[in-house]
């Protein structure tokens, strides 16, 4: 139940909690055994190996902040640089398991107006702009995240005005946006679960995401393209709620190889088309 993922000359190592016999001090023995033969096998210095525990997350548990270290370490990817926090939370500001999916989105965002709902720290964001988007706008409910958004966006020259923010609820932002087809590409890529203190929405994605992708589909031109990702491996496409659309799962080709599982998450990609 440990996970270890490498950033550069840094290593990140997560302990899913699971049943085991260990007494305390017998566990954490065991995961400073699991950290000091990761960093000697990779050849990482101890002092840049960091191990967290991670529970059953639910909710605004889940990017919860464990440190106020400000921590900053920019890593690359796909010619482009993030910056990560390997301290102050459960999750980084860059989740690995969709850097393919990243890839294809840049290959469609030429000159398009780009959606980016629960943007997180935007790396979809520097993506569509490093394709060549007309304009993207990046949605999501913590400013923090946001400022973290246009951080990535500077590191990589994307600082003009065609790159908004918006703090809200991605919702609330569907629901209150002027009627009218004006965007070409959108990644919806929701959390499974959120009960966030500072909205009185809960999120639940399979009941919660069938109507947002209508209201999402409203807002896409003709020809325009829907990436919809969810770590719900259970999730049931609602297809028969979509209408003018073409719908084509692409999970196979979306999780990275060095996954052995391969239902870290789904993927679909949703055009639309003319009615």
């Amino acid at each position: 139940p440990l996970v270890v993922d490498r950033y550069e000359d840094h290593l990140h190592l997560i302990e899913f909690e699971r049943p085991h016999d260990r007494d305390p001090a017998q566990h954490a023995n065991w995961l400073d055994l699991m950290a000091k033969t990761a960093g000697e096998c990779l050849e990482i210095p101890s002092k840049q190996v960091f191990l967290k525990r991670r529970g059953r997350q639910r909710g605004h548990d889940q990017h919860q902040r464990l440190a106020q270290s400000n921590h900053r370490l920019i890593v690359r990817e796909g010619g482009l640089k993030f910056a990560v926090n390997l301290i102050d939370y459960t999750d980084t500001g860059l989740f690995l398991d969709h850097r393919v999916t990243r890839g294809l989105f840049r290959d469609e965002a030429k000159g398009k107006h780009v959606l980016n709902l629960f943007a997180y720290t935007g790396s979809f964001t520097v993506y569509a702009a490093d394709g060549g988007a007309a304009a993207t706008t990046s949605v999501d409910l913590s400013s923090n995240y946001l400022d973290w958004t246009r951080e990535n966006l500077c590191l990589n020259g994307f600082d003009g005005p065609q790159h908004t923010t918006k703090v809200m609820d991605s919702r609330e932002f569907l629901r209150g946006h002027p009627a009218g087809e004006v965007y070409d590409l959108v990644i919806l890529d929701p959390p499974t679960f959120s009960n966030s203190k500072r909205t009185d929405l809960d999120w639940n994605v399979q009941n919660d995401a069938p109507e947002m992708l209508t209201d999402v589909l409203r807002l896409v031109r003709s020809g325009g393209v829907v990436f919809f990702s969810t770590n719900f491996r259970r999730f049931k496409m609602p297809l028969g709620t979509l209408s003018n659309v073409r719908v084509h799962e692409l999970s196979n080709q979306t999780v990275p190889e060095d996954y052995r599982n391969r239902r870290i998450h789904r993927c679909w990609r949703i055009e639309k088309t003319t009615e």
